[in-house]
Parts: structure tokens; C-alpha cells; sequence
């Protein structure tokens, strides 16, 4: 079915739902995407309204505009209140950690500026497609701001420390080029076909068995953030539920072709 389907209730953010993914477009093109207090409560509502529909399978994220995303509001940020830093940098980690423990594959079509705040979104995905014009940066220290949220993390077990001291201390903006070349991103394209692309990776997700797609996501994200040993378990664990899924499901099947044989 080529049907698709609004959100209505955004207001700095579209969701769309069709063919089995849902694609959430940060828009607020005025401010290049900024993220603002709003917007991260909406890709929270958002992420909870997409892992709580079964009909949904991979999730795409993109902006509308010239940009993905130029980070976070420095309208916001200037309020010199201490509590009102705590409180953005609480409501980020939310926004981010619905993003990292969607069990739905999450891709970011990347296109322009992805500083600090996106950066960090992207981060938290799983397939990074960007544009040729696209442009990645984190600006925390010359803003004397913090990440705070685990950005430096990500990075440095992505691309290795010395690259990670060098992005995170200089600030300075690599090329999609660049960020492919060193893991931060799966595959450059054209800008007209960014879109198209990151759709085309979507349904070859989505036309793979969703239970061996799930179960592989969780023990890859899990997997990253204890030792091997401990990974081996995990995974060596999720493989003993596996079977005893397909076996469920296999008895399910029988019973069912049983009842349509009557």
C-alpha cells in the first residue's frame, strides 16, 4: 500500500507513517532545525508513539530546509540560569535515550548543518545516509557549554580517540566525506537522492524477518557497551531466546494450519 498517513498534533516536527516506516522531519526551517525545548519534548512523544505501533518497522529522521539540524537554540541557551541548563541538558538525554532504545532501526538522512544537539541525535541512530553537502560538528567547548549526554562516548569507541580529541577540542566541521571515511556515516549520496536512499535502506530492513531484525539490534547496541566476554553471554543469551521464539511461533503456525484443515 503506497498510503501514508500525518501526525497532526506537532508543531515543530512532522511524523509520517507509510509502508510499514515512519519518518519524523524536524521543522522549524526558519531556525535551520534548532532544537529547542519543544521540539526535544516532541521527538520524545514522537520515538514513544512510533515504538508503540506495530505496524511501524524503521524510522527515519530528517529535516526540512537547507539543514538537517544547526544544533541547539542559542536563544535558549543564553539564559544565564544554571537550573534551566540542567534541565535542557535532562530533557536531551530523555529525547536521546528514546532514540538509542527504540527497538525499531533508526536512520538519520543527514543533509547540511549536523552541529552539537544533531550531532548527538545522530549519534543515537543506527544507519547514518548523508547528503554530499552535509556537514558534521561539535561545537560544545567553543560555546563553553558541556556535552553532558554521551557524546563523547559514542564518538571516541566510533572513530578512536585521537579523531575524537581532535572533533570535540577544535570544534572544527567535517565534510560528509570525511565523516564516512573515519565510521561516523554509512554512505554518501547526492542530495537528490538522499531521500530516495535512505527509503530504499529502510525497506530492505523492513522485508527481513522482524524478530531477527530486533534481536540483532539489541545485542549490537547492548554488545558496545560491556567487554567482549560479557557481550558473548549477552548475545549467546538472546540466541537461546531466539529459538525458543521460532519454536513458539513454529507451534503457532501448526495449530493454526490444523484449525484450517477442520
Amino acid at each position: 500500500s503506497r498510503e501514508r498517513s500525518r501526525s497532526m498534533n506537532y508543531k515543530t516536527l512532522i511524523l509520517e507513517k507509510k509502508e510499514g516506516m515512519a519518518k519524523i522531519i524536524l521543522n522549524r526551517p526558519e531556525a535551520l532545525n534548532a532544537l529547542n525545548k519543544q521540539m526535544r519534548e516532541e521527538i520524545l512523544a514522537a520515538c514513544n508513539e512510533i515504538e508503540t505501533d506495530d505496524s511501524i518497522k524503521a524510522l527515519i529522521f530528517s529535516g526540512s530546509g537547507r539543514a538537517f539540524c544547526a544544533g541547539d537554540d542559542l536563544k535558549e541557551l543564553k539564559v544565564s540560569d544554571e537550573p534551566f541548563t540542567a534541565r535542557a541538558n535532562r530533557s536531551s538525554n530523555k529525547m536521546q535515550q528514546a532514540i538509542e532504545h527504540l527497538s525499531k532501526p533508526v536512520i538519520a538522512a543527514v543533509h547540511g548543518y549536523c552541529y552539537t544537539g544533531a550531532f548527538d541525535i545522530v549519534l543515537h541512530c543506527d544507519i547514518v545516509i548523508a547528503s554530499e553537502d552535509a556537514v558534521f560538528a561539535d561545537t560544545h567547548a567553543r560555546w563553553g557549554i558541556f556535552p553532558g549526554t554521551g557524546a563523547a562516548q559514542y564518538v571516541t569507541r566510533l572513530v578512536g580517540k585521537m579523531k575524537a580529541m581532535e572533533l570535540f577540542l577544535t570544534c572544527e566541521p567535517i565534510t560528509a566525506a570525511e565523516a564516512e571515511r573515519i565510521g561516523l556515516v554509512n554512505r554518501v549520496v547526492p542530495v537528490d537522492k538522499l531521500g530516495q536512499t535512505a527509503e530504499e535502506m529502510a525497506h530492505k530492513i523492513i522485508k527481513n524477518d522482524w524478530d531477527s531484525v530486533k534481536a540483532l539490534k539489541f545485542v549490537i547496541k547492548e554488545g558496545m557497551r560491556v567487554d567482549l566476554a560479557t557481550a558473548l553471554e549477552m548475545e549467546g543469551a538472546k540466541f537461546d531466546e531466539f529459538i525458543s521464539l521460532v519454536a513458539d511461533k513454529r507451534r503457532a503456525r501448526i495449530k493454526t494450519f490444523g484449525k484450517d484443515k477442520k
